[in-house]
């Protein structure tokens, strides 16, 4: 006989209670751990299919880890120097943008910004903001040694924990299974299968979707000659998870700098706005579709939410795992949802009569 459902409650509540705690107390320490896991959970279904091809699973996991190591190390030697030389130099550089804003908007509307008016004192302490704290997060973040020494930690434990785990993962999967409350086992099973499907089909689809807009703006920005191109891309690709977001924020940062460095070129400027529509329509109209799908669950507003919740309890850490808590959260009550609609206190007891 199952237990009642007040036992029930309490032994889920002080699970989700225990977890929650372990996620707050640990914080960066299970950072490593958390990115293994995520890796081996978006590969699982490459070295899956990798099996049945006749591949072992060592065998897959190892063709996947020489990959990866040779995709790292290209972007190690030809992306990632580029990029912090381009976003040190856009930081130094905002003090120089602010004031050729200054002297436009002077231009235009002189009786905006005289000497002591507070647009022109606002302008002023932006640019030096961005410019002291800009350059020392960039550059702290590389020069101490406790950066360096996390750095270092991330880039030898985080492959090493999504190895063994991508080696391991269907033994953990069956042995979880196993370990699932005979009563709750086909139910936990359905809802499992719906919080899969839901991070397969947002966190692999979506992942993809920015990562090829991210390389799509990033590399026609540069094309089309545009100073810091390659970090407005980057920024462009990582937050396009949010519909919209990701081409509305990089475009506007993107024709902000093409003015400023193409003023009177308008051939220039428009090449600049018309990369931004292309990779709206391509987003839209294939990318989105063909590998995410119209019917995730994930709502963009719910999704921004749970980034800022967990984010704001358990830091970075907490971010990373709001897509995941959000997906189960949505299912959870989807779930609850349609128990509600079937229970006597949404029916009534008319409709139990009839």
């Amino acid at each position: 006989m199952a237990l009642p459902v007040r036992d029930q409650a309490k032994y889920w509540g002080i699970a989700i209670a225990v977890f929650l705690l372990a996620l707050w107390a640990l914080g960066d320490v299970i950072l490593p751990f958390v990115l293994g896991g995520a890796i081996a959970y978006l590969l699982d279904p490459v070295a899956d299919r990798l099996e049945k091809l006749g591949l072992t699973r060592v065998l897959s996991v190892a063709v996947i880890t020489v990959i990866g190591l040779f995709l790292f190390l290209i972007l190690v030697l030809l992306v990632f120097p580029t990029l912090i030389q381009q976003s040190i130099a856009l930081a130094e550089a905002a003090p120089a943008l602010i004031d050729s804003l200054q002297a436009t908007l002077t231009e235009r509307f002189p009786q905006l910004l005289d000497a002591d008016s507070t647009i022109r004192l606002q302008l002023d302490a932006l640019g030096t903001k961005i410019q002291s704290q800009g350059g020392t997060v960039i550059n702290g973040l590389l020069s101490s040694a406790m950066g360096l020494i996390n750095i270092i930690v991330l880039l030898v434990v985080v492959p090493v924990v999504a190895f063994y785990l991508l080696l391991d993962w269907d033994n953990m999967v069956a042995k979880i299974d196993d370990m699932l409350p005979r009563d709750h086992a086909p139910i936990v099973r359905q809802l499992a299968s719906q919080v899969d499907t839901t991070l397969a089909s947002f966190i692999r689809g979506q992942g993809t979707v920015c990562l090829a807009l991210g390389s799509y703006y990033a590399i026609a920005l540069m094309i089309a000659g545009l100073n810091f191109g390659l970090v407005v891309g980057v920024v462009a690709g990582l937050i396009s998870f949010i519909p919209y977001i990701g081409a509305l924020v990089g475009g506007a940062l993107a024709i902000g700098l093409a003015l400023f460095q193409f003023w009177g070129d308008w051939v220039s400027i428009g090449i600049i706005a018309g990369i931004f529509v292309v990779g709206q329509f391509l987003e839209g109209n294939i990318l989105t579709p063909k590998l995410v799908g119209q019917s995730v669950g994930l709502h963009p507003v719910w999704l921004i939410f749970a980034l800022s919740v967990f984010g704001s309890l358990f830091g970075f850490v907490g971010m990373l795992v709001a897509v995941p808590m959000a997906a189960m959260i949505g299912v959870f009550a989807r779930y609850g949802i349609s128990q509600y609609r079937e229970s006597l206190l949404y029916r009534g007891l008319s409709d139990a009569d009839e």
